[in-house]
């Protein structure tokens, strides 16, 4: 290799290496700003005074005092869910005409390729439909719905058997029915469109739901649900395969 060769392949790799270094200080740098701004949301929730006046939400309904400061930072707010020993305690948000906009928006609305973890569109919260399909980012820090991965560990689910996941009115506890791997976006026969389940117009349609949940399902909770029965459906990316999704079900359960 002649010495303008070597210069010319030394200045390449020195452009690469500086823009790789780049790319790793823009990521190490949001991952701290998205850290710092949902550790604060969780202090100002757990923060909030019991006592304090509400906020009327409907004509039947008030804000539960936990959230009703967060819903006036953001109205795009609908709940907020938690999952016991993972970082899984975030708002959750919901904007129907923009459907989207939260899987590269943080709650802040400022862009950030964390997103925060958000409601399917054709879904409502309030009344609420039979099945809530919620969407969070696989992040390597294990931020977001990073943490629904342990789901594919027995052992993890027997210790975490129920999903906390409040609306703005209400507190609701729920109960693991499958967690399961599976593909989307495919013809593959190993794709399951969980996604398209929002209500049940029948009895049989929500046990056909309910049975390839189970069918698919990485272990047997011995837990099942009936039509009638309240769902969350989170859904976060798997990596051991092309369009890969890990799926967690539950169902809702008297407090």
């Amino acid at each position: 290799m002649n010495m303008k060769l070597r210069i010319a392949f030394i200045s390449l790799l020195s452009v690469v290496l500086a823009v790789s270094i780049g790319f790793l200080a823009k990521d190490y740098c949001d991952s701290k700003n998205q850290a710092k701004l949902y550790d604060n949301l969780i202090e100002t929730v757990e923060e909030i005074d019991d006592t304090q006046d509400t906020m009327s939400y409907s004509e039947d309904k008030d804000f539960l005092p936990d959230y009703q400061e967060l819903y006036m930072q953001n109205n795009d707010m609908v709940g907020w869910i938690k999952v016991d020993d993972t970082k899984i305690n975030y708002p959750v948000m919901q904007s129907k005409n923009n459907p989207n906009f939260y899987l590269r928006h943080g709650f802040d609305k400022g862009y950030t390729v964390y997103g925060c973890p958000y409601v399917q569109e054709n879904c409502d919260v309030d009344a609420p439909s039979d099945n809530l399909v919620i969407y969070g980012h696989h992040m390597n820090d294990n931020s977001m719905f990073a943490g629904l991965m342990k789901y594919a560990d027995k052992s993890f689910w027997k210790k975490h058997k129920t999903i906390q996941f409040d609306t703005l009115t209400e507190k609701g506890k729920y109960e693991v029915v499958a967690a399961f791997k599976t593909e989307v976006y495919t013809d593959s026969p190993n794709s399951f469109r969980y996604y398209d389940f929002v209500n049940a117009d029948t009895a049989y349609d929500f046990n056909a739901y309910i049975a390839k949940c189970k069918e698919l399902a990485i272990y047997d909770t011995g837990v099942n649900a009936e039509y009638g029965d309240k769902l969350i459906t989170l859904s976060t990316c798997e990596y051991s395969r092309n369009n890969g999704r890990m799926v967690v079900v539950a169902k809702k359960v008297a407090e």
